[in-house]
């Protein structure tokens, strides 16, 4: 009789049986490396943390190991993203979590921009690496401090699988005729100007998480993502797929932020350099980091806007009106978009904490099926939770976002996939 090897003496097994549970999460800034470790067996987090200020006399690295609970802290020179991994290597072998154990399958990347070609989870080499450098001109705040985060890693651990997640992947699925811009296609085409979106990873996992709240398959659902933190943007996703989003070449374009403008004439700009004589580099300034909430009343803490707003602050209650006059145009628009919706999710740092926006921008929206329970909506918590009355025509709800189990889960599949 033939017998048959078992999965786990083949070689393909024996790789499966090699390969840890573990995913590393990095997100790399120009100054700061952001990082969470993962055991996908359960999706549990294993230890966390953030260094920051590399480059200064004033480095600091806080690590916190989930089962003790308790963070320790270093501060000190940090020169380099080099030096800020080993760092983060030696905090993790403390803990038994050290970046030369068997158990790590993969480090998981955030970058920011992918452009057209990258469309889902990539593994790292050389050609993907000079992929995310040629698109550095879209994303010059980013990519390049990603692309130092992956160079670093790999070089400390060149045999280890490293993954890109892209956080325009998600929007790749946009129809041309909501990623294209209205000028010369030449024009446009020569110099990659098109709406990509951002917060890919958050709009997919809340959109996704949303299904599940409702009991129902992403194919099923029509949700419209609102993720409102320092930077916000609000997505379109029908049936699991964006077919609208708010940021666009940049994530200048959109809603209200807390610095930038969003949306905006762009004639305000000719107008600046021709009558304010303002220089390129400072509307840029103006735009990305005076506007928004910190332009229009000084503070971006919509904690800080609302206790202005309680003490009688004009100023703060014309910023908050017109954040939420904006997000309410979206919500509108997108729902034009879809034709039916079934869902509006809230996330991130104010959509999950902020009950007075929440509450604002469905106001009046009854006669589209948008209405929020006032002690629903009130109650805080760190799971999704539908704040919409059990007979409204389409829920709302609060969807705490997860970018980095997002990021660390499209990596392990890919690994997975790969082997």
């Amino acid at each position: 009789m033939t017998t048959h090897p078992s999965p786990a003496t083949t070689p393909a097994g024996e790789a499966r049986a090699a390969r840890g549970s573990r995913v590393l999460v990095l997100n790399s800034g120009s100054s700061s490396v952001k990082y969470q470790l993962l055991d996908m067996r359960d999706s549990s987090r294993l230890a966390v943390g953030l260094v920051e200020r590399i480059g200064e006399e004033t480095s600091r690295l806080k690590h916190t190991p989930v089962a003790d609970g308790r963070t320790r802290e270093r501060t000190g020179a940090i020169p380099d993203h080099d030096a800020a991994l080993k760092a983060v290597a030696a905090e993790l072998a403390r803990d038994g979590f050290g970046l030369d154990s068997p158990e790590l399958a993969a480090i998981g990347h955030r970058v920011v921009h992918g452009g057209k070609r990258f469309t889902e989870p990539t593994v790292i080499d050389d050609a993907v690496l000079a992929e995310i450098e040629r698109l550095i001109p879209v994303a010059p705040l980013h990519n390049p401090a990603n692309l130092t985060g992956i160079r670093t890693a790999r070089a400390l651990r060149p045999d280890l699988p490293q993954v890109a997640v892209f956080d325009t992947a998600f929007h790749t699925t946009m129809p041309e005729s909501a990623a294209r811009y209205a000028i010369d296609v030449e024009t446009a085409d020569a110099h990659r100007i098109r709406r990509y979106g951002f917060h890919g990873t958050s709009h997919a996992y809340v959109s996704r998480a949303t299904a599940d709240l409702l009991g129902r398959a992403p194919e099923d659902v029509n949700v419209i993502v609102l993720h409102l933190g320092n930077g916000a943007s609000a997505s379109a996703v029908r049936g699991g797929r964006c077919v609208e989003t708010s940021m666009g070449l940049t994530p200048l374009e959109g809603l209200v932020m807390g610095t930038r403008s969003g949306d905006m004439d762009p004639a305000v700009i000719f107008h600046l350099m021709r009558v304010g004589e303002m220089s390129a580099d400072e509307i840029d300034n103006l735009l990305n980091k005076k506007s928004g909430l910190v332009g229009l009343c000084g503070d971006n803490d919509m904690r800080e806007i609302r206790r202005r707003i309680d003490e009688g602050d004009e100023r703060a209650k014309l910023a908050f009106d017109i954040y939420i006059h904006r997000l309410k145009k979206y919500i509108g628009a997108y729902y034009a978009v879809l034709g039916r919706v079934d869902a509006v999710a809230f996330t991130a740092g104010v959509g999950e904490n902020a009950a007075p926006v929440r509450e604002a921008a469905v106001a009046g929206l009854e006669e589209l099926g948008l209405v929020v329970d006032g002690e629903l909506n009130a109650v805080r918590a760190d799971r999704p939770q539908l704040i919409s009355p059990e007979y409204a025509r389409v829920a709302v709800a609060v969807v705490p976002t997860d970018e980095e189990l997002e990021i660390a889960t499209q990596t392990y599949a890919l690994v997975e996939k790969s082997e």
